[in-house]
């Protein structure tokens, strides 16, 4: 092929000659926007004939010109840069003079480039060259941060990542709930036989004992698919946790290995139709018959039954709650282990189960209903950690105090708890790291000096959209590692702390994580609408951690209860006018401890200081502590009855629990933020701080301009600089979700470019 020599004036007119008939028609508007260039540029008659003849749509250049063109192109040794006002006519210019240094536009290649309209998304992926986006600084290592996040799970989360990566996780859309049930049955037995559903237990039953450590496996597992999440956590969490909290040696040794090696599957009845959050009223019997010395487990009408209990398609056995009932005296609410199936998967006598059919998400799991029709097992399936039955049919328990036996069960299941907001915060991230690769990469409207559109991770309402909670996912990432390390090291002085931190962190962490992902979906347009991008599956998902493992709004209240008692366990209980007499003695001593400052201060060293937030989230939560029990206290002497006072009291309890949870996740973030040996990431940690706390402030500024905690002029400076902190992120956006250190096998979707 003999090549032809092309002069400078030549050269810089080839990239457009090549993208333009790349889609093989010179139309006449094009034709028309060229000749009008021509006109204007210093050529001389043979240039000017000799694009004139490349024009031609009569007689377009020949594929062997074309090839030619793309060659010079990619031989270049020229930078495509997509942030320069016109890229196209730089990148024409820069290639004509060979010198990547210039940065003058040349006026007839930017007319051509704005009256065509042509962007470099239109054009980029006809190059072989380095394109430079300029979409996000790389001052911060994606894997420094992710390191910070992983703190002293690196040991199992790396290899756990590199487990999910296979092609046999790859998350694929599949239409029924029984091809996704399928799929999710098989990597469930695959996880358990590479160790992970053990993990939590001792090693003499398979794990590693690492509470910890199992709760970011279950976070990271959330990467790949809510469904499978969901029935690990059932398999593993619910019913080998059980077994391993509620249970004593006899039952370790008999059913905790081949539960963690999903040899015996088994699901987690507690909810019935009737009965969800008020697990205390569950109706289901369980009634010990001295006679035969058995247990015999009945559901006693058909509105009693247990419900959207996952695990009951496949299940031979489960752990079912229900009300002990010994020499004719009720016991309370105990855990019974209760044979379903036999190995070949047939239902056992006396047990009746319906599936749950479609729901709005997690139809990778079998939730089904659960009857039981006068069932008998033997005594010692009741897992008798807190109350026993003896050979002589007497009933037995450490704990005398009903109300406390029952908590401090409960008290042992909180792990669960702990996971799902630990999973909903994961599927947050998921969302908002697709969302910000879309981002970085969609580009829309400009100005009119410009023909290149805008990264759409430029427009400031995209930035607060998205920006925000990426703060708040790093700050709850923090709170949650310390929380369920914490509760791993726990024992009874510490435990009702534990659960009321438990039950304001799921709450507040699910409803973030909800909201978070439909503000991703939204922020992607039509594209995060379709089912291919994953927003549909993870919207669906995570959906239901809001009401599983306890409604948050009944679990807020819950928290909110465990702050006007100072986390005493004997108040763990719904009497509810022990708890008003308690709080009757401390009222009057708490006022004086409020005392707002820096009412009109609006200085950026002021509003970025992390004394100034940890003293306004605590104002808000230890004033709202002393108003409800005045209230509370106000209702009682007027006679009111105790129940009463806390129903007038309800949305003032949960505006307490979220104030609580607000401060509890701020204080852990900063004191971890202490322990950064880099000066370069704790600087971005503490904007991100800065931002999370902030907004907080910003989002109840009217609380607060009522209490006089803050001027109207210090209001408007806050929300300025939570604009401003997600301006100074931006650069670094790209970084700190890939510091989630989420697989990119888990968010290849069309619309993520790696």
């Amino acid at each position: 092929m003999e090549k032809q020599q092309y002069t400078p004036n030549l050269l810089k007119y080839i990239p457009f000659l090549y993208v333009i008939w790349s889609d093989d028609l010179f139309s006449p508007s094009e034709i028309s926007v060229f000749t009008k260039a021509l006109e204007g540029d210093t050529l001389t008659s043979v240039e000017t004939q000799q694009i004139k003849l490349w024009i031609n749509s009569e007689n377009p250049p020949s594929d062997q010109t074309m090839l030619q063109w793309k060659q010079i192109i990619d031989h270049s040794n020229i930078r495509l840069i997509a942030g320069d006002s016109y890229p196209l006519s730089l990148f024409s210019s820069r290639l004509a003079s060979k010198d990547q240094a210039i940065n003058k536009v040349n006026p007839h290649l930017k007319f051509i480039e704005i009256n065509l309209g042509i962007q470099p998304n239109h054009y980029h992926h006809l190059f072989e060259v380095q394109v430079d986006s300029s979409k996000a600084s790389s001052f911060y290592k994606a894997s420094e941060i992710d390191a910070l996040l992983k703190s002293n799970h690196q040991h199992a989360i790396d290899p756990f990542r590199k487990f999910i990566s296979k092609p046999s996780f790859k998350w694929e859309i599949r239409p029924t709930k029984e091809e996704q049930r399928d799929w999710v049955r098989q990597q469930l037995k695959e996880l358990a036989k590479a160790g992970y559903g053990a993990m939590a237990f001792e090693p003499e039953f398979g794990g590693t004992g690492d509470m910890a450590a199992y709760g970011s496996i279950f976070d990271n597992l959330m990467f790949v698919d809510g469904s499978l999440t969901i029935k690990f956590g059932v398999q593993f969490g619910l019913f080998g946790g059980s077994i391993a909290n509620l249970g004593t040696k006899t039952h370790h040794d008999k059913y905790l290995k081949a539960a963690g090696q999903a040899d015996l599957l088994g699901c987690f009845a507690m909810t019935e139709a009737r009965h969800g959050s008020n697990v205390r009223g569950v109706k289901t019997t369980a009634t010990y018959i001295k006679e035969t010395d058995s247990i015999v487990i009945h559901t006693p009408g058909e509105d009693d039954n247990k419900i959207f209990i996952g695990n009951a398609l496949d299940a031979r056995m489960a752990t079912v709650f229900a009300q002990l009932i010994v020499e004719g005296t009720n016991q309370g609410v105990h855990a019974v282990l209760v044979p379903i199936r036999d190995q070949n998967g047939t239902l056992l006598e006396g047990i009746r189960v319906e599936d749950n059919g479609y729901k709005l998400g997690l139809n990778g799991v079998d939730n089904g209903k659960i009857w039981f029709h006068n069932v008998s097992v033997p005594r010692e399936n009741l897992l008798n950690k807190f109350g026993s039955i003896d050979n002589q049919g007497k009933y037995h328990s450490d704990i005398e105090n009903p109300n406390k036996r029952f908590f401090t069960m409960l008290g042992t299941l909180v792990g669960g708890r702990i996971c799902v907001g630990k999973g909903a915060l994961s599927g947050a991230k998921k969302a908002l790291t697709i969302a910000v690769k879309y981002a970085l990469d969609r580009r829309q409207f400009n100005s009119d000096e410009k023909i290149q559109e805008d990264l759409i991770m430029d427009y400031p309402t995209h930035q607060l959209r998205l920006i925000k909670p990426i703060a708040k996912s790093y700050i709850y990432h923090f709170v949650l590692e310390k929380l369920i390390t914490d509760y791993a090291n726990s024992n009874t002085t510490n435990r009702r702390e534990i659960e009321t931190q438990a039950a304001a962190l799921k709450s507040t962490i699910t409803w973030f994580a909800n909201n978070c992902i439909q503000e991703c979906r939204e922020a992607c347009g039509g594209n995060g609408y379709m089912a291919e991008n994953q927003f549909a599956s993870i919207k669906g998902d995570v959906d239901i951690f809001t009401t599983f493992e306890g409604d948050n709004t009944v679990l807020i209240q819950l928290a909110a209860k465990g702050i006007l008692t100072n986390f005493k366990s004997e108040f763990n209980s719904d009497h509810f006018r022990d708890i008003l007499k308690y709080i009757g003695t401390q009222v009057s001593d708490r006022l004086t401890t409020f005392n707002p400052v820096f009412t009109n201060k609006t200085d950026k060293d002021h509003l970025y200081d992390s004394e100034f937030h940890l003293n306004a989230l605590e104002y808000r939560r230890r004033r709202l502590t002393f108003s409800v029990a005045n209230r509370m206290q106000n209702y009682s002497k007027k006679g009111i009855p105790s129940y009463q006072a806390f129903l007038k009291v309800q949305t003032h309890l949960v505006e307490l629990g979220k104030a609580y949870s607000e401060e509890l996740s701020y204080k852990a973030f900063t004191d971890f933020t202490k322990t950064i040996q880099s000066s370069e990431l704790k600087f971005l940690f503490d904007k991100l701080g800065s931002l999370f706390a902030l907004n907080e402030i910003h989002n109840n500024a009217a609380w607060y301009l009522e209490q006089g905690y803050i001027s109207g002029t210090k209001s408007k400076a806050i929300r300025n600089r939570v604009e401003r902190l997600c301006s100074e992120l931006r650069p670094h956006v790209n970084s700190l979700v890939d510091g989630f250190g989420i697989p990119e096998s888990c968010i290849d979707t069309p619309i993520t470019p790696f």
